[in-house]
């Protein structure tokens, strides 16, 4: 077994043939991807080395202190968090061949057309429609709040495929080529005036069968693995003490103290507890994750982070008064990525506001969590046997 000494072995070698001073980025995140570097746990030439999970950290340290550069997470997280672990778990050999290194390297952004105008809170209620014509799928239907949609080369797209059977079955995931005729990206704009979502259109979209993952009619458990992955990445992420939005109202708090009050001080105090608790478990559940998985315990996370984030937020609009109420620019813009803490308070509580919706709305994850995690009696579902054709819309 790959041992921590064999790693900084290995990390070793991989600075001395390409030294990060004078490597070309993307040349040095190839090599690093085929010395197994990228993700250690991943099989052997799929950027990993079959080690524990945990010794990630052994590497990355160590090409952190070398100046390595990094593969820029916070852009391609769809495609690492999501993505990466669906292929991996249920993907034919040459899907994983094809799409894994270029994913974890950057050079290919994903999406994820899951959500749906009239099936976002209930997915498995989604009309988009794949058709099977010889080798192909022809696929129509319309998919909304795409992240990185404008982006992206690829995207994870789950379809039905059988009207005739209740709705979680009748369900196919595809692969989908971003750039193949009939993908047309409309951008959304937002409450912050930006466009970081958009409206997918598919119109006679055509995917080869060799882009399906897993069987027909198996889509919904495909799914159930970027879901679970899902939350675990928005809501699970790995932050130092203060990090996240308590840091910028903590630092305004220290530094500004002619907004204090009695009462702004205990609700903060009752926030930076809550928001250290919610760090602290987010370190629990990564550590669970190098044993398997991830669970129904991703939902609770996230649950966690929209409530604080909205909260949080809201708090430092009151405590900075009117200036709380300006917002730095109102320009229609279509960003790679979201910024919380490098924006003003204003943006802050704008932008929070889609935490509750994204990646799966509370009301849902509270369901879930109910369910699976506290082993509640599942709420009464009429529609749990009925053909998906027959239901009301």
């Amino acid at each position: 077994m790959t041992d921590a000494a064999e790693l900084k072995r290995r990390t070793a070698e991989l600075l001395a043939v390409h030294p990060p001073a004078t490597t070309d980025r993307m040349d040095f995140l190839k090599a690093r991807f085929d010395a197994g570097l990228a993700w250690v746990h991943y099989p052997e030439g799929l950027g990993g080395l079959g080690a524990p999970r945990s010794l990630q950290v052994v590497v990355d340290t160590e090409l952190e202190a070398a100046g390595a550069p990094d593969n820029d997470p916070r852009r391609i997280g769809i495609g690492l968090g999501m993505a990466a672990p669906t292929i991996l778990k249920y993907g034919t050999e040459e899907q994983k061949q094809r799409l894994l290194r270029p994913l974890w390297t950057g050079e290919e952004v994903w999406c994820q057309l899951f959500s749906e105008p009239g099936a976002g809170s209930d997915l498995a209620a989604l009309g988009t429609r794949a058709v099977r014509e010889g080798g192909d799928w022809v696929v129509n239907g319309q998919k909304v709040w795409t992240s990185s949609a404008h982006l992206a080369r690829w995207a994870i797209l789950i379809a039905r495929t059988d009207p005739d059977v209740p709705k979680h079955a009748g369900i196919t995931y595809f692969l989908c080529d971003m750039t193949d005729p009939g993908v047309e990206v409309r951008p959304l704009r937002q409450i912050t005036g930006e466009a970081e979502f958009n409206e997918v259109f598919l119109t006679d979209v055509r995917i080869p069968d060799s882009r399906r993952l897993g069987e027909v009619g198996d889509g919904w458990r495909v799914a159930q693995t970027t879901l679970n992955n899902e939350r675990v990445a928005i809501g699970g992420m790995r932050l130092p003490r203060e990090g996240g939005m308590i840091g910028p109202v903590s630092k305004t708090w220290r530094e500004r103290p002619e907004l204090r009050t009695h009462d702004l001080h205990q609700r903060l105090l009752k926030l930076w507890v809550e928001a250290e608790v919610a760090r602290l478990a987010g370190e629990r559940l990564r550590q669970q994750l190098v044993a398997g998985q991830p669970g129904p315990e991703g939902a609770g996370m996230k649950l966690a982070f929209a409530r604080l984030n909205q909260e949080i937020s809201g708090l430092e609009v009151e405590l900075r008064g009117e200036e709380g109420l300006l917002y730095d620019d109102w320009t229609m813009r279509r960003p790679e990525l979201v910024d919380f803490v490098g924006r003003d308070a204003g943006y802050r509580y704008l932008r929070s506001k889609g935490n509750s919706i994204e990646g799966g709305t509370s009301e849902v994850l509270l369901n879930i969590v109910a369910e699976r995690v506290l082993g509640l009696p599942s709420e009464p579902r009429t529609d749990k046997d009925v053909a998906w054709k027959d239901l009301a819309r």
